[in-house]
């Protein structure tokens, strides 16, 4: 299969295989007016396998979305064909907008204006904690 190169844009890489479609989503790439290629299944030496996203445009990113869905994924930057800038994404110490509050009685659960903040605190199992109730969030608890 032959997917062409990106001259100016955006190209996601080293996503764990089977991850790039929760991406895809999050990030909310169907909207875009652009070309949008998800390429899934990849061999690599590095990981055995991943998958690869290529936004053809470039755009603003919600970094923390990214990291704490994988957050081994190197973000490049191309422009012109020439790499401008790569990014190692991690996992963030805060999540604005990117998990829900499962908690009922939870003041966003109300309000639903306000933002759904979580903080990390378990790295290793990823779990994050919401600020306003102190309920436990997992990547089950994903807004797609």
């Amino acid at each position: 299969m032959n997917i062409d190169g990106v001259s100016t844009g955006i190209v996601l890489d080293h996503i764990n295989a089977g991850r790039s479609m929760i991406i895809y989503r999050l990030l909310g790439l169907e909207k875009l007016n652009c070309s949008v290629a998800v390429i899934q299944n990849v061999k690599s030496e590095k990981y055995g396998r991943k998958d690869i996203i290529k936004i053809d445009q470039i755009i603003d990113l919600d970094f923390d979305a990214i990291g704490f869905v994988d957050p081994n994924i190197t973000v490049n930057i191309v422009k012109d064909g020439k790499l401008e800038k790569k990014t190692h994404v991690s996992l963030p110490e805060t999540l604005v907008d990117v998990l829900h509050c499962k908690n009922p009685r939870c003041i966003t659960t109300i309000e639903a204006e306000l933002p759904q903040k979580f903080r990390l605190v378990d790295p290793e199992k990823r779990l994050y904690r919401c600020i306003y109730c102190d309920a436990l969030a997992s990547d089950k608890h994903l807004y797609l």
